[in-house]
């Protein structure tokens, strides 16, 4: 984590205990004085027929990762009708610098205050996963699920668009006064937090208070979330055919075979647990060969380690590595010919940790507390764009907006949990 990111009240992975629960850490918060919390006078209620308009409407459209830009221009259009000033919205050029090149980048709008105060961010990504493209969004009681059965819903994330625009339209159209905000709606988040990645902080105006909208209920106040490292692991084989001369062979199967093997016996794939620590780790993706004829020449592997402590997230990655190179040793031809091993590794994000008396943790708080419900503080065992707007220097918090079962065609958005996330947003933006 940037130096940036131990600023604020945010603790550096190095500083942080490792989580016990192979999911979340959850506490269930108290109730704490603070100026950042949002009054509880003049506030309006949130429009939330307004709210499902839009979120049927973004649902609608589809957007993966690096094709966001009919989403982006669907925000801007709903902005501009509603009174947004055309000065106030702009792109930055995010997409220009990620691997998966895209076609649009990150959409801003910044808007003056009318009240005094600290600027506030409100965020979500607009790509959604391959299986939700196509998604034919229809009510079903209290619920959103899609129409077409091949397809999810692609509520991750365009019910946080769908709270966040809604806020920011409801606040123009109906002139509410408000401190200065920023709306922020993020690109590629599905594929490697990219669009938060490369946000810049004066771009977004340098706010003090940060919340981000993705996932799950929205009593759920997500103030920390764990490192992720990838490696592309490639290896390097002998062929020869499979029936006439196995033995002149290296296969590159049986290299990757023995390596997850040896990973898995000891103890550094899946939950990883060594002296009280822990972390997670797996080798998600294998292409190899070309026919059953052929000894493997060749094989290219996906592989992850996760964890909240940096140092021992970093001997996960050391022990992936050093089991390929150990069984690369170990496979040899008739001849004494070994195969060869090539991985690169990188940091997809550094975990990271708010302090519970942070201003936006103590606002989100504050916020859910008002309309009813109790919040509950938790660290995510999965990586956010809040993890890389931390190491940009903006504290961000993370609440969620009703989505369940996301990434699967089983996917349904919580109208009740969404309608929450609405007021509690509106409440932040104006309080």
């Amino acid at each position: 984590m940037s130096s940036k990111a131990t600023s604020a009240k945010t603790r550096s992975s190095k500083d942080q205990p490792a989580v016990k629960k192979s999911s979340v850490k959850t506490r269930v918060v108290k109730k704490q004085p603070s100026a950042a919390a949002p009054s509880t006078t003049a506030i309006p209620a949130a429009d939330l027929a307004a709210a499902r308009r839009v979120v049927l409407d973004l649902l609608a459209i589809r957007g993966g990762s690096g094709d966001e830009k009919a989403v982006a221009e669907r925000i801007v259009k709903w902005l501009r009708e509603a009174g947004c000033p055309k000065a106030a919205v702009s792109f930055d050029k995010a997409h220009t610098k990620t691997p998966l090149k895209g076609n649009v980048g990150n959409l801003i709008i910044k808007l003056p205050g009318t009240l005094p105060g600290p600027r506030r961010l409100f965020m979500a990504h607009m790509d959604t996963v391959p299986v939700c493209l196509g998604a034919k969004p229809v009510v079903a009681g209290r619920f959103v699920k899609s129409a077409d059965p091949t397809t999810g819903l692609g509520a991750d994330d365009r019910a946080g668009c769908a709270v966040v625009l809604s806020t920011a339209l409801q606040i123009l159209r109906n002139n509410i006064p408000h401190p200065p905000l920023t709306f922020f709606f993020a690109i590629q988040e599905e594929v490697g937090l990219w669009g938060a990645r490369f946000a810049n902080a004066a771009d977004l105006g340098r706010p003090k208070l940060a919340f981000n909208f993705d996932g799950g209920a929205v009593e759920k106040v997500t103030i920390g979330a764990t490192g992720g490292h990838r490696l592309d692991i490639r290896i390097q084989g002998v062929p020869s055919h499979a029936g006439v001369a196995p033995e002149k062979g290296v296969s590159a199967v049986a290299i990757a075979s023995l390596a997850i093997t040896s990973l898995v016996k000891d103890g550094w794939h899946g939950l990883v647990s060594k002296e009280g620590k822990r972390g997670t780790s797996n080798v998600g993706v294998i292409h190899a060969g070309s026919a059953t004829n052929v000894v493997a020449d060749s094989a290219a592997l996906k592989a992850e380690a996760r964890g909240h402590d940096s140092g021992f997230r970093n001997q996960i990655v050391k022990a992936i590595e050093m089991a390929f190179k150990e069984a690369a040793k170990q496979i040899k031809s008739v001849d004494g010919k070994t195969g060869k091993v090539a991985i690169e590794g990188r940091l997809d994000y550094e975990a990271f940790r708010l302090a519970e008396d942070e201003p936006c943790v103590v606002a989100a708080a504050a916020a859910v507390r008002a309309i009813g419900r109790t919040p509950r503080l938790e660290i995510s065992n999965g990586g956010l764009d809040a993890n890389w707007m931390a190491a940009n220097g903006i504290p961000t918090v993370t609440l969620g907006c009703g989505q369940m079962e996301i990434h699967t065609t089983k996917e349904q958005l919580d109208l009740d949990a969404f309608e929450a996330a609405c007021q509690v947003a509106l409440r932040l933006a104006t309080g």
